[in-house]
């Protein structure tokens, strides 16, 4: 069988995207992980599947990390689908909506950005006294569609040479955030309202070039920290600035985030996954 796919990046963040509207498309865990390998497949961090609405929006959004399994959100991902299904039609939308596990969220095309108007924001702790060895900082977590917990730590050459596998797979693996487990993120303050971010992935097991969730929950917790307005700037580590907008509703929540930066195509292929 010949898979009909295309391969679209957000700010570092790839995906392999089908159309599967139709529902014919049906896909278990270990051809998705192998469409993933990024030595033996055709290499993503993660595949989207646009399906048919249930409940009323234009599209259902479904989401896989690179080790097969469904998540219930990606940042990046979204910005991706609502670029991708806003061409479905005969003409380009301007505004997409779409179900996922994390609630129903609206893409709106910004000229060559999109930006996604995200689920709330839920289970916030500042200073959850996690610790694991070898990192010297307060690890904050939120809840922004996935599990994020956030590191704020120094900058310069002490950033750059942080080593984010490791520390990110020990917060990750750590008991006070199992089962389900955790992302991890570790930012740098650049200056007020502007911040740079690595994070570990959960499901892709590395570090990777940029998490939509991820930045908005690092934003969210600097907001906390600091009370920088929004919207707040984010670098990722794919050389991209997003910029994350809010509004604060009482001392830890939060209402109308939104995650505005690119996506793009790259390309469109067939790959035989066999019968």
């Amino acid at each position: 069988m010949l898979l009909h796919f295309y391969k679209m990046n957000g700010a570092g963040n790839d995906f392999i995207v089908i159309d599967n509207r139709d529902l014919s498309i049906s896909l278990d865990k270990d051809t998705i992980e192998a469409l993933c390998d990024r030595h033996r497949g055709i290499g993503a961090d993660g595949l989207l599947a646009v399906e048919p609405a249930q409940k009323g929006a234009d599209f259902r959004f479904r989401y896989y990390n690179a080790d097969g399994g469904e998540a219930e959100m990606c940042g990046n991902g979204a910005r991706c689908f609502g670029r991708f299904t806003a061409h479905l039609g005969e003409k380009l939308a301007n505004r997409v909506t779409f179900e996922t596990i994390a609630g129903t969220l609206a893409a709106e095309m910004v000229g060559e950005n999109v930006r996604i108007a995200m689920s709330e924001p839920k289970d916030l702790k500042l200073e959850t006294g996690t610790k694991v060895p070898g990192l010297d900082a307060t690890i904050h977590f939120v809840n922004t569609g996935v599990p994020h917990a956030v590191a704020f730590v120094e900058g310069g050459a002490f950033f750059e040479e942080l080593d984010v596998f490791t520390h990110g797979r020990d917060i990750r693996q750590h008991a006070d955030f199992a089962p389900a487990g955790t992302n991890a993120n570790f930012a740098t303050v650049l200056s007020p309202g502007h911040i740079e971010i690595r994070t570990y992935e959960r499901g892709v097991e590395d570090e990777t070039l940029a998490c939509g969730t991820g930045m908005v929950a690092c934003a969210l917790v600097h907001h906390l920290l600091t009370g920088a307005p929004s919207p707040i700037k984010v670098d990722v580590a794919g050389g991209d600035t997003l910029e994350i907008g809010f509004e604060k509703t009482g001392d830890q929540s939060f209402a109308k985030v939104t995650l505005t930066g690119p996506a793009d195509f790259v390309f469109e292929g067939e790959i035989d996954i066999g019968d």
